[in-house]
């Protein structure tokens, strides 16, 4: 009997959670409503910022707070916290402007907005984290369509938890009566997965110059597409005024395909692609703006300011969700002579009416320089989103190529058709006997490697391509390579430089005087490595392990220049420009400078490529004493490795992703297998794959990036699982602790809307199952009045009680049933009091010295 009793205890408990597991969707809008902003009483609707739309859809209202902007030209922001927190989908975008005040609108997803305020100058910015374009209005312009099974991923663990609008008031005239603005957008949301996800691919100049009173320059960017396909469906141009024509084209075996061509001067909103264009593996991308330099004195550059020019066309696309990526760019121009084929179309400009100029301007040709400068900071804010920091680098597991059987690896490099490159010693190392106290070379009678120092491989299993370097070097050391497939190398024996033709057994042209160490023009001293400005094809040397300069020849080898100066160790702390081995370069073409890792003074100092001017440094605690390498990746990225920490020391020796432009570290990685002994050199293409050579490991590792919107996590009981799925079938599984939310009242107020009905359950089934747990009971009942019967003769003697029976228990008060415990499980507390009509089925809420490598 007693196990009888326990059953039905059971029971009644599934059944209660059950009820409390469907709660109404009107209890969350509720409790969503009130923890809004306030809106002003002169914005009809907005005091209803989600509407129900059915079991799994909702719509979302974003509006300005009633705004009256002071000057022409002004950018307001506000943001709108996602009222769900597990993953939704924006399938539809309903504009709510008027040309007469509106100039356009953007709309963006991001974690953190740049203020908590109802709205502010968006010159403060629009988001503090990394912040991806959803939606674009502007005067005249089409509204953007998602297609069919098409949505952007927001919330959940991986999208955006924020919505940031942006508002732009050209002409205030029409708020000379003080009236109150509430532009806006409003989403149509839905749980429900989409099976296509959208998101933006960026093309972006960083380095065009418009020449004065010129009349015609091309910007021309062009990239490889190294992903699953995706399909496109709208585009968006933006340059500053200079802009004539922007033209974006798909080019498939020599043919060249229309996405989209428009001029910059008209409404810069999405335009729907005329006709559909898929995006396949190796198909190149490619764009053109035209622009005139007629009126201008000086030189025009790629910037944000008034006197700057931009090349941007934005590309909305569609993925297959379980390759979806959300963000991608491309900044470089990866096969000029392409171009001489575009189209003719492309060198057209749009002619545009002068009173649509007039319009796109807002009457404000004659702006004040300060109120120039301030309309254009905003476009810099929007433009500086092109970096895709929503991934994680890991190593690729199944790669063959770490069980290579190599010499000591100095150097590392990706040719013009991504193969990877490595340069290594064969039987040669270098160790304490190699130099003198003249840094001699003392092991000349080893005569040179024998072995094939430069082997090209394929990147991804790692076969062996092509080989070469037999009999030409002694201790090899950096190298690198440049746009027209030139391999350029350092022998730190032989203190020269090489460059050497990818089919040629002999040097094209060799610096430095063999096996004589210096400090002169023509003589080195161990040089570490070479790099090569694509524009110019200046060639810059670091020089090296006994001298502490950075030396820039001409393509053909001419001295130019040289810049830095040994560290002083007593000062305790680096100058700008002063070096204690600089290790390796990296050439940023996208802003002219040079990197340099300067080794035993653990940082990266940068410099302008023209002057050798120092314009900054990046060094983290985690780099520890020693950073080895550093590498550069179109678009902003810099990829680095450090050494082994001094004893007493505990960092980890590992690889670094950092922002370029901020310096600030967004990803760290380690081996899977074997570990760092000390890494060397490293390269990175511009999907990140990433490369690592370990000069005492004799290895390479490669590792991949995995979008972070790829994740799939399942949170139990404090552990987090990780399913990680890549193209390259990258698994690993890890359990790490689950922090406590930094801001659990925020997480209590934005509860789940319609989320219990988000799994698509139907109402029939949601019927069926609160009705089973009460057929169950009543038949059990039944039966022990059958069995009682039958046991005691008829007679009703210890019929049951669920009162008694609970009333036995310790703690039991006759108020109401204990709260039941909620620690640790995944059910989210409610803090409503339960009283809310809606809910039938409530419940009360519950509770030493520098290495010579």
């Amino acid at each position: 009997m007693a196990g009888l009793v326990n059953n039905l205890l059971i029971l009644f408990l599934v059944f209660q959670n059950i009820c409390l597991g469907f709660r109404s969707p009107l209890s969350v809008f509720k409790r969503y409503k009130d923890t809004t902003r306030s809106l002003s009483s002169e914005c009809f609707g907005s005091d209803h910022p989600v509407i129900s739309l059915g079991l799994s859809d909702f719509a979302l209202d974003i509006r300005m707070p009633g705004v009256t902007p002071k000057q022409s030209d002004t950018y307001l922001c506000m943001s709108v916290p996602l009222p769900v927190d597990d993953e939704a989908y924006v399938v539809d975008f309903k504009p709510h402007a008027s040309m007469d005040t509106v100039h356009h609108m953007l709309l963006f997803a991001c974690n953190e907005p740049s203020s908590t305020e109802n709205y502010w100058d968006c010159d403060e910015g629009t988001c503090k984290d990394k912040s991806n374009i959803l939606y674009a209005w502007a005067r005249n312009a089409p509204p953007t369509r998602l297609p069919k099974g098409v949505g952007f991923r927001v919330g959940g663990e991986t999208g955006g938890r924020f919505f940031v609008l942006q508002v732009h008031y050209g002409d205030i005239s029409a708020f000379r009566d003080k009236h109150k603005d509430c532009s806006g957008v409003t989403l149509h949301m839905t749980h429900q997965k989409q099976p296509l996800i959208a998101g933006m691919y960026l093309m972006m100049s960083v380095n065009t110059v418009i020449p004065p009173g010129e009349k015609v320059v091309d910007a021309d960017i062009a990239c490889h597409y190294k992903r699953f396909p995706m399909h496109l469906f709208a585009y968006r141009v933006h340059t500053h005024k200079l802009g004539k024509v922007v033209s974006g084209y798909r080019v498939r075996n020599g043919q060249w395909t229309l996405i989209g061509r428009q001029s910059p001067q008209l409404p810069q909103a999405f335009y729907p692609v005329e006709h559909p264009v898929d995006i396949s593996y190796d198909d190149i991308l490619a764009a053109r703006c035209v622009f005139s330099g007629e009126g201008r004195t000086t030189e025009t550059h790629i910037g944000g300011t008034a006197n700057d020019e931009m090349c941007n066309f934005y590309i909305m696309y569609y993925m297959e969700a379980k390759y979806a990526v959300s963000y991608m760019t491309c900044t470089q121009n990866a096969n000029p002579d392409m171009f001489r084929n575009i189209p003719p179309e492309a060198n057209i400009p749009v002619p545009v009416k002068s009173d649509m100029l007039k319009m796109m301007h807002g009457h404000h040709e004659e702006t004040k320089d300060s109120d120039k400068t301030s309309l254009l900071q905003q476009a810099k804010n929007e433009e500086e989103e092109i970096l895709d920091q929503n991934f994680h680098i890991e190593e690729a597991v199944e790669w063959p190529g770490l069980d290579l059987k190599l010499g000591q690896v100095s150097g590392l490099a990706l040719d013009p058709e991504n193969n990877l490159v490595i340069f290594h010693r064969g039987d040669h190392v270098w160790d304490e006997n190699s130099f003198d106290s003249k840094f001699v070379y003392q092991q000349r009678g080893l005569g040179p490697i024998e072995q094939n120092t430069v082997l090209v491989l394929n990147p991804s299993n790692a076969k062996l391509l092509h080989s070469m370097g037999k009999s030409l070097f002694y201790l090899p050391h950096g190298l690198s390579i440049d746009k027209n497939g030139n391999y350029w190398v350092t022998d730190v024996a032989l203190h020269q430089v090489f460059k050497l033709g990818a089919d040629n057994k002999e040097p094209l042209l060799i610096l430095g005087v063999a096996l004589q160490p210096g400090s002169d023009k023509s003589h080195f001293c161990q040089p570490t490595d070479v790099a090569v400005d694509p524009v110019t094809g200046n060639i810059y040397v670091s020089d090296g392990y006994c001298n502490s300069r950075i030396i820039q020849f001409s393509p053909n080898g001419l001295y130019v220049m040289q810049w830095g100066e040994g560290t002083e160790t007593s000062l305790g702390t680096a100058r700008p420009g002063h070096f204690h081995i600089p290790h390796s370069l990296a050439l940023i073409p996208d802003f002219s400078q040079l990197c340099v890792a300067d080794r035993e003074n653990g940082r990266i100092q940068c410099f302008r490529l023209e002057t050798g001017e120092f314009t900054r440094e990046i060094k983290h605690k985690s780099f520890g004493r020693e950073l080895f390498a550093v590498s550069y990746v179109p678009g902003g990225l810099l990829f680095a490795v450090n050494g082994k920490p001094y004893p007493g020391e505990a960092e980890l020796v590992q690889g670094f992703v950092m922002n370029f432009s901020t310096g600030e570290i967004i990803d760290t990685f380690i081996p899977l297998r074997k570990s760092f002994e000390m890494p060397h050199d490293v390269v990175a293409s511009e999907d990140k794959t990433v490369f690592v050579g370990d000069v005492h490991a004799r290895a390479v590792w490669k590792f991949a990036s995995i979008e972070k919107m790829e994740h799939r996590s399942v949170k139990k009981a404090g552990i987090e699982v990780q399913e990680i799925k890549e193209s390259e079938t990258i698994v690993q599984a890890r359990l790490k602790n689950n922090p406590e939310s930094t801001d659990p009242l925020k997480k209590q107020e934005k509860q789940h809307l319609v989320g219990q009905t988000s799994t698509g359950v139907s109402f029939v089934l949601i019927t069926t199952l609160l009705i089973i747990p009460v057929v169950v009971l009543l038949a059990i009942l039944a039966f022990i009045r059958w069995r009682k019967t039958t046991v005691y003769g008829g007679k009703g003697g210890g019929g049951l009680n669920l009162g008694n029976f609970f009333a036995s228990r310790k703690g039991y008060s006759r108020k109401g049933f204990d709260r039941l415990s909620t620690e640790g499980s995944d059910q989210e507390k409610d803090e409503d009091d339960g009283t809310d009509s809606e809910e039938e089925c409530s419940a009360p809420p519950p509770l030493p010295a520098p290495s010579s490598s």
